[in-house]
């Protein structure tokens, strides 16, 4: 690879933002992208990164007009001013690497630590260090193997992934919503449940990857991303990050076949991987094998594909295991699920009073429960709630900051409730998020009644305290059909 600024491919003029940001949809995507400024100026701080930079406009360009173009000039884009850039981003409180360098340590003497930083990964010797390996806890009990890159290995993947999103933006299919710029969960949610509703889609094959992570094949994941990066220099980053290791311990473990997980490159791998393994594979399927109506939502391992007729599902199934086979990839059998689903799921059911089903994305699921009347009406009830394990997870965090820091507390167990009626207050989802608040503040009750034998909070003093501390219960997302429409401009397929 050309390590100075020579250009990626033949100048072209440039156009209004508006004009550079705008793309058809494609017609297995049920959705198009959103219009507008997209092409501003990168900022600083925890926003950082939603916003293309100006200096990637030509990259991206040129990578929607040649889907077969190789860049072979790409790391003289992450200058200093981008390692800056991206050290502004990181999180200030995350938790450090290996060797305890936090933020604000490396930062302490910022100018001369990028200067050298930069001076060393274009002469080639730059080395990341091996990830620090921690264990979260899953909801089936098990252990989540997460690796902490350093500081400084972070700077450098944040770098490197705001010049290859101008790439693969241009490439990733419209059903594709995990870890991209711009798009929530929220957002695949309001894609399935449009699709539900405005589909003949009568059988959803919900399915998860098992340890997809740590399946990945490091050989298949260098091919693919060969396909738009010619560069050597890039393609050795990248391996260098799949290939350091992790600490655990104090002993180095060698990743095999796995990405670093936790690390700030690991989303936009998965996502090549995925494009190129089931994406692309899905496109073509519907277009040529697919009978009736076909949806699709994939938020990064977990996806839901939506079918009209159940042989149609059941022949997806079989040739989607095959292909998983091949890749070193196989679904996990407990979380993958075909069940009828849709707006005549129960007019065809045997049982006419009630069809019932939910659908899992992350965080949140989409619910179907419907009356004997509104099937003969046609309508179907579709909802979304939150999971019940991220509702668990946070009533324990909060109950466990209200125990060690009250007074103080106070105001962080009202950010912790605040960020989770941000998230989980939708249409359809106010009584569970209700029953959430309400909890909490017997969780607080009983926190404060325990700092003392001779208690004299009462729960009409814990709801004056809830009413000053805790933020107002509503509604903060509109309904879904709204939303996408918003969000597409009428240019989505899935009408």
């Amino acid at each position: 690879m050309n390590g100075g600024r020579q250009s990626d491919s033949p100048v072209v003029p440039a156009k209004p933002a508006n004009e550079i940001a705008r793309a058809a949809a494609e017609s297995v995507e049920e959705r198009g992208l959103v219009e507008g400024n997209t092409a501003s100026a990168a900022c600083s701080g925890h926003g950082a990164g939603t916003r293309v930079p100006r200096a990637f406009d030509r990259v991206r360009q040129v990578a929607e007009r040649g889907k077969k173009v190789r860049f072979t000039a790409l790391l003289h884009h992450v200058d200093v001013e981008a390692l800056n850039a991206a050290y502004w981003r990181l999180r200030r409180q995350a938790a450090p690497g290996e060797g305890g360098v936090r933020w604000a340590d490396y930062g302490q003497d910022l100018e001369a630590n990028l200067l050298d930083l930069h001076d060393r990964i274009h002469r080639g010797a730059y080395r990341p260090k091996p990830s620090r390996r921690v264990f979260i806890p899953k909801t089936d009990g098990r252990q989540r193997p997460l690796g902490i890159a350093t500081t400084e290995d972070k700077i450098v993947q944040s770098a490197v992934v705001e010049v290859l999103n101008a790439i693969y933006e241009a490439d990733f299919l419209g059903f594709s919503y995990g870890f991209r710029p711009g798009r929530k969960p929220h957002d695949a949610l309001d894609a399935l449940v449009t699709g539900l509703l405005r589909k003949e889609v009568n059988w959803v094959l919900d399915a998860d990857i098992r340890d997809f992570f740590t399946s990945l094949d490091h050989g298949w994941l260098e091919k693919f991303c060969e396909h738009r990066i010619g560069g050597r220099r890039v393609l050795r980053l990248i391996q260098k990050w799949v290939e350091a290791g992790a600490v655990e311990d104090g002993s180095w473990a060698e990743s095999e076949r796995r990405t670093p997980q936790g690390a700030t490159v690991s989303p936009l791998l998965a996502n090549v991987y995925l494009h190129y393994v089931f994406d692309q594979w899905v496109e073509r399927w519907r277009r040529r094998q697919a009978r009736g109506d076909m949806i699709v939502v994939r938020y990064a391992d977990d996806f839901v594909v939506g079918f009209e007729h159940r042989a149609g599902a059941e022949r997806f199934l079989a040739e989607l295991s095959e292909r998983f086979a091949k890749f070193g990839l196989e679904l996990k059998v407990e979380k993958t699920r075909l069940i009828e689903f849709g707006r005549f799921a129960a007019v065809n059911r045997a049982a006419p009073a009630w069809a019932s089903g939910d659908v899992q994305l992350p965080g949140l699921h989409a619910h179907q429960r419907q009356d004997q009347d509104r099937v003969l009406r046609g309508q179907a009830n579709h909802g979304r709630q939150a999971d019940a394990g991220e509702v668990e997870r946070g009533q324990g965090r909060t109950h466990a900051v209200a125990a060690s820091t009250h007074p103080e507390g106070r105001t962080v167990v009202g950010e912790l409730v605040r960020g989770h009626i941000a998230y989980y207050a939708v249409p359809g989802n106010l009584d569970v998020v209700r029953a959430f608040c309400e909890e909490v503040k017997r969780l607080w009750l009983r926190t404060l009644r325990r700092r003392s034998q001779r208690h004299k909070t009462t729960w009409e003093r814990m709801q004056r305290l809830a009413d000053r501390w805790l933020p107002k219960l509503r509604v903060l997302h509109p309904y879904p059909e709204q939303r996408f429409d918003a969000t597409t401009r009428g240019r989505s397929p899935v009408r």
